[in-house]
């Protein structure tokens, strides 16, 4: 079949929706409209294909004479079509991989099939892949972050219409039922059209947690018990003997949606509080909804099929007294499990559930209980011979309720080093044992620190009232105990420390955690995970050695030892250290600091676990995650891997629940890859090391050089791209930089990568690496290239920074920059900056070509370069709107319909790139 061939369903989905898109504004807005939103669609596509620069002016000059009003119409025309655009795209990834499986094709990279057999080639024994289960801990953690444009209503509306186009796949219809089926889609189009594509106000904390909540309902409560089962299912394949194996609770989803405090005041422990009540609210409703379906289609009748003894019990606690059901003992035991969980979640949640048999069962003490009560009727169908029963719908409970418990997802909670530092600085003040903790030396600071954990006694009194900041800490710390007693300790596991550089750093944390009980030293209990953040370049470089100093701290490893089962946790932060040092300097001082840490712990015996801050773009470490985490060095992944899932990416990878298994399957199949086949792979030779030091050095001083050297730069940035309006946009609770200024050092990296994104040029994925390049090939001239090439085809951390950096650069566009650029008043500063800019870009597009041995951008990725051959004709009015809109904005800012129209292209231009932030 022809690439052609392939594509021809897509273009037609395309084309569909693109008509009834057309259609509706046509019946909306009237035909003069829909004509100008048409003739600036083909001028555009004329443009982008045929590079025909005629259409590049009139272009211009049809976009420059729209009216306000128009010019919302045009922008919200454009937005939907790239809205719809990815509705298609995300369709026809599932209609290959289906005909894939139908074919029986060979398994795909990134699939379980394929590590699998790649590991049994490689000598391991199916035994060695169940094995890897017992030992493993993966966990995607959702994040909100100011690049997550969408609405809910937005995307209940693209879901109906992913749900249309997925039954014209796997049904064929009648003439008739095709046309209700294209009816229901232009209902949706219409309801788009007709709905607010922007929040009013921006979105509170617990309206971040009910967003991120509804990816539990869409994907993750059947989607990752489903991709268990798989897994099963795969494992007996090759080995009949592990047919009736049942893997433990290795992948967990995390959360840091109401716990995340970092530069977010509006995070209290109130907010801890609601958010873990809606989450239990969330996962116990789903519970409740399984076990009443259950109770339906368990209606064996005694005397049909045998019964173990447990079950009748189970039967006889029930209230259920029907006489038509009372030889219906499976029936009557899952109605009595009913009750107990309505009572269950009374009892958690003070309120009784929406369907409510009665309330004065015995609630579960825990998840553990429930589980007990599905596993007895388990048992009892598979002694039986009802095995088929058991392995259907109550499978899929039992392992939901192993993997989400009574709180569905563990919450981190996050907090700056300075915050716990002024936190622990006053409590010791007041307390009478360190006046002046502030001023006290490192060594000091760990002595003092070491004393007070290790001593039951509280610094905190009752009778005192502490600085705001204090109390506000204090209340989240015993909120969190609140929720382990309530929820369990898994409901808040994880504490990080964002801006680690020092052990007191991590102790100072440890003794909050023991003011509240969580750190308990006369039980030398530790219920929760102590996690430094490492994020700017010199703090990766330091991340060793204080690692080394914390765990030559015998308290320190007492707790690990006994608490901790001798596993710590790092996290890395790549959008930081990515705005710090730039794209490349970044990933280098990123895979360094990993091989330093593996070394470290391995001397140490202990387990390393890291935790990989990546974000949505390139530019904050984003890219695929199959190559990300197989591009790992080895020894760094061990089985135990968390990674963030950040913004507008959680949307686009969860949102449609077949492509949600697809990617929590890659991640799974990556890590196993990585776990199990990492010591096969030979160590980057030492010529590559030293290579990419250099690059790195050089990278390195070109960014840095342009972003924080230069004279100028800031307001370059913030007339040349829409951070300005991002910052006002009600698109995330957190402010968009940590203080108040335009300093490029106080503003947060998701803002910073996404304004670039917006203005076409992805700066942060690629600035820096084709002067480091060209320089490398200068130096030596004989084999300079060839060295680099060599790099790609045999290492694949150098490859993957390449393959990402080709995914970046084809997502720019100069002209279009340009234009962006000409917002700038200051003519010099102007053409200073965007002439290095633009000098640079060409440096690296050339590079990159002659090191990946490419004719053009994205040859090595046929998918994604259709991709954005079919999306950017319509991508590229949006910026072209979105220039004049700013002008106009700028000069007339009280003007509330060119802010709305500057909003809407933001979210239309991100959703076109779909990892812009």
């Amino acid at each position: 079949m022809t690439t052609q061939d392939k594509d021809a369903p897509l273009r037609d989905d395309i084309r569909m929706l693109g008509r009834l898109l057309g259609d509706t504004i046509r019946e909306q807005q009237g035909e003069a409209t829909f004509d100008l939103i048409e003739r600036i669609r083909q001028t555009s596509v004329r443009f982008r294909r045929d590079e025909d620069h005629s259409a590049k002016r009139e272009l211009e000059g049809l976009l420059d004479a729209l009216s306000r009003e128009q010019t919302i119409q045009v922008v919200r025309g454009f937005s939907y079509f790239s809205h719809l655009a990815n509705i298609a795209e995300d369709q026809h990834h599932i209609r290959r991989s289906r005909y894939h499986l139908r074919m029986r094709s060979a398994p795909r990279q990134g699939s379980l099939a394929r590590a699998m057999d790649d590991a049994l080639e490689r000598g391991l024994a199916p035994s060695d892949l169940a094995g890897f289960f017992d030992t493993a801990m993966i966990s995607p953690v959702l994040t909100a972050h100011p690049t997550e444009v969408q609405r809910r209503s937005i995307l209940n509306a693209q879901m109906r219409i992913a749900r249309q186009l997925d039954d014209r796949d796997r049904i064929e219809l009648t003439p008739e039922e095709m046309s209700l089926s294209e009816e229901e889609i232009r209902r949706a189009v219409l309801t788009l059209w007709q709905t607010r594509m922007l929040r009013p106000v921006r979105p509170s904390v617990v309206d971040e947690v009910s967003m991120g909540l509804s990816y539990f309902d869409i994907t993750f409560l059947r989607q990752l018990p489903k991709l268990y089962a798989t897994i099963e299912e795969q494992l007996s394949e090759r080995d009949p003997s592990l047919a009736n194996v049942e893997l433990p609770a290795f992948m967990k989803i995390g959360s840091w949606i109401g716990g995340d405090r970092d530069g977010n005041p509006f995070v209290t422990a109130d907010v801890l509080r609601q958010t873990l009540e809606l989450q239990a609210g969330v996962v116990l409703d789903y519970y409740l909804d399984e076990v009443l379906t259950l109770s339906t289609r368990l209606s064996l009748a005694d005397g049909l099929v045998s019964v173990s003894d447990a079950v009748r019990e189970l039967a006889e606690r029930s209230s259920d007294a029907s006489r038509q059901r009372v030889d219906e003992p499976y029936r009557r035991a899952m109605t009595g499990i009913y009750e107990r969980l309505a009572a269950t979640y009374h009892a958690l949640l003070g309120v009784p559930p929406q369907r409510t048999v009665r309330l004065d069962a015995e609630p579960y003490p825990g998840p553990a209980a429930l589980l007990e009560d599905l596993d007895i009727i388990h048992r009892s169908l598979v002694a039986n011979g009802s095995a088929t029963l058991a392995r259907g719908k109550l499978r899929l409970l039992r392992r939901a309720v192993k993997i989400f418990g009574f709180h569905l997802a563990p919450v981190d909670l996050r907090q700056n080093s300075d915050v716990h530092e002024r936190v622990v600085a006053e409590l010791l003040a007041v307390a009478g044992r360190e006046a002046d903790y502030l001023a006290l030396d490192e060594d000091a600071r760990v002595a003092l620190l070491l004393d007070e954990i290790a001593t039951p006694r509280p610094l905190v009194s009752p009778h005192v009232k502490y600085a705001e900041q204090t109390e506000s800490e204090l209340a989240i710390f015993r909120a969190a105990r609140e929720s382990h007693l309530r929820f369990g300790p898994e409901a808040i596991a994880n504490f990080i420390i964002s801006k680690t550089d020092s052990v007191s750093d991590l102790l100072e944390l440890a003794l909050l955690m023991k003011e509240a009980g969580i750190l308990r030293p006369h039980e030398n209990a530790l219920d929760g995970n102590i996690i430094p953040l490492f994020e700017t370049i010199e703090d990766l470089a330091n991340a060793p050695r204080i690692m080394d100093a914390l765990f030559s701290l015998p308290q320190y490893m007492q707790l690990l030892d006994g608490a901790r089962g001798r596993t710590q946790e790092v996290m890395l932060g790549y959008s930081d250290s990515n705005k710090d040092g730039g794209f490349m300097t970044s990933g280098w001082s990123l895979y360094k600091a990993e091989i330093g840490l593996v070394e470290l712990f391995a001397r140490h015996d202990v387990r390393l676990r890291l935790f990989h801050g990546r974000g949505g773009s390139v530019g904050r470490g984003g890219g695929p995650s199959y190559q990300a985490i197989t591009a790992q060095p080895g020894g760094a992944v061990q089985g135990q891997i968390r990674l963030t899932e950040q913004g507008e990416v959680i949307a686009a990878k969860y949102d449609n629940p077949e492509v949600g298994f697809r990617n929590l399957e890659v991640i799974v199949a990556a890590t196993m890859e990585a776990t199990l086949l990492s010591g096969n792979a030979p160590a980057p030779r030492e010529e590559f090391l030293d290579t990419m030091q250099t690059l790195s050095d050089d990278a390195f001083a070109a960014y840095r050089g342009l972003v924080y050297e230069t004279e100028g730069f800031e307001k370059y940035f913030w007339e040349s791209t829409v951070i300005s309006e991002i910052s006002e946009l009600n698109i995330g609770s957190r402010p968009a930089s940590r203080k108040k200024g335009q300093r490029i050092e106080d503003l947060r990296a998701i803002p910073w990568v996404f304004s670039w994104a917006q203005c076409r040029l992805m700066l942060p994925g690629w600035y820096g690496f084709g002067t480091a390049a060209r320089k490398f090939v200068e130096a030596h001239p004989e084999d300079g290239l060839e060295r680099l090439r060599q790099m790609n085809r045999e290492w694949s951390f150098f490859a993957a920074l390449l393959s990402n950096m080709d995914m970046v650069l084809a997502k720019t566009d100069l002209a279009i920059a340009s234009r962006y650029a000409g917002l700038v008043k200051d003519a010099a500063l102007r053409e200073q900056i965007f002439g290095r800019i633009q000098a640079e870009w060409h440096e690296t597009v050339n590079m990159l070509l002659a090191i990946m041995e490419q004719e053009e951008l994205l040859d090595g990725n046929p998918l994604l370069k259709r991709s954005i051959r079919n999306r950017f004709p319509y991508l590229d009015p949006l910026n072209h709107v979105q220039v004049e809109l700013l002008r106009r904005h700028r000069e007339k800012p009280e003007d509330e319909r060119l802010r709305l129209g500057i909003h809407i292209s933001i979210n239309g231009t991100a959703a076109g790139l779909r990892n812009s932030g």
